[in-house]
């Protein structure tokens, strides 16, 4: 199992964006039941991900309407969210460097 860190982003995501609440709990229980060592089993489970560098993997959202960052430390079995947002948000990040912000 998946540590994620932090489901409030998620929440909080889903309030302003109530279309995407269905797909966002679909995601979280999918990683927090996973139990990947490496990018390529997460790739197995998550054909569209891709990993940007730093060890910041990008996943697709509700037909990839959404974009979601996440950092994750397959040594720990440990996924923090960083970002969730549409493309145009998306678009204005490095994905790669963006940082974890407590809320």
């Amino acid at each position: 199992m998946m540590v994620i860190i932090s489901k409030s982003i998620l929440n909080k995501f889903g309030e302003s964006h109530p279309e995407s609440k269905e797909a966002l709990l679909n995601w979280y229980l999918k990683v927090k039941n996973g139990n990947w060592s490496n990018f390529h089993e997460l790739k197995r489970s998550f054909n569209s991900i891709d990993a940007v560098g730093n060890n910041r993997y990008v996943f697709n959202i509700k037909g990839n309407q959404y974009r979601l960052i996440a950092l994750i430390i397959f040594e720990t079995r440990t996924l923090f969210i960083l970002f969730i947002g549409t493309h145009e948000n998306y678009n204005k990040i490095e994905a790669s460097k963006i940082e974890y912000k407590k809320l």
